[in-house]
């Protein structure tokens, strides 16, 4: 199951996209799939069929793990 995550790369926006698995501390590459802006526009470095990126690890300030569907549905009770 694909993880949708917000890159934070270093004097750029916030890349949106998916990727396969959590990258690990030793893992010196993220590969994303399906790269957009945040707005869901295509990027404008990238040519437009272009459907995977790998970018290094040490450009990035932090990742963003997006929330998924069902997690956006859960209830929370709030005491009022």
């Amino acid at each position: 199951m694909a993880i949708t995550v917000l890159l934070h790369i270093n004097n750029e926006d916030p890349i949106l996209c998916e990727i396969d698995q959590m990258p690990s501390p030793t893992d010196l590459i993220v590969i994303g799939k399906n790269p957009r802006r945040r707005d869901g526009k295509d990027l404008i470095n990238l040519v437009a069929n272009v459907t995977t990126v790998i970018w290094p690890i040490n450009r990035m300030n932090f990742i963003e793990i997006m929330p998924t569907d069902e997690e956006e549905k859960v209830i929370s009770f709030v005491r009022e």
